[in-house]
């Protein structure tokens, strides 16, 4: 079921967001001319590797100018939609990490497991809420996976299309006070 939607939800957002990415292509080629898509190797459901897309948004370490917006709001994870559709990815799961992420975390031995049984997704609890804390993402990665289904997969669905439009800053604050009511 979940599979089914995640194909379902990531072609509606590419068609839906097909003349953005446009935009957003046309942006990175031409005025800050440099390669539009950004590859990376990324550990996914299993602990299998894949190569995750995104919109390159840093050249020499350092954000550009359309890059700085495009993290900002998030529209450069747009391309995972990609990897969803190739089943790299889930629309909903744990944040994707690197290997080196995983060392640095500690996430690389058996005891995160659990972790690794599902596919990583483009937004989730931890993404939202977590912020770069290992111990409060592995937190908000395990309620993930104890409380999914399809109804916190619409609302987490939602509330980052609400950081999209709103940007991720605004809307993650409103979100820490409702939290912290």
């Amino acid at each position: 079921m979940k599979r089914i939607l995640d194909v379902g939800l990531a072609l509606v957002a590419l068609l839906l967001f097909a003349l953005p990415m446009l935009v957003i292509g046309l942006l990175l080629r031409y005025r800050e001319d440099h390669p539009v898509i950004f590859r990376q190797v990324r550990v996914g459901r299993y602990r299998r590797p894949f190569i995750i897309f995104k919109f390159q948004t840093m050249v020499a370490g350092e954000p550009t100018p359309v890059g700085r917006w495009l993290r900002r709001t998030g529209l450069d994870e747009l391309p995972q939609f990609i990897n969803v559709l190739k089943g790299d990815m889930s629309i909903v799961g744990p944040r994707a990490l690197t290997a080196a992420d995983m060392v640095r975390l500690g996430w690389d031995g058996s005891a995160y497991d659990w972790r690794w049984r599902v596919r990583p997704g483009i937004t989730g609890l931890a993404q939202i809420y977590g912020g770069g804390h290992r111990r409060l993402s592995s937190f908000w990665d395990r309620q993930y996976l104890r409380r999914s289904g399809p109804g916190l997969d619409l609302v987490l669905i939602l509330i980052s299309f609400l950081m999209n439009i709103g940007g991720k800053e605004g809307i993650g604050r409103l979100l820490r006070l409702r939290r912290s009511k």
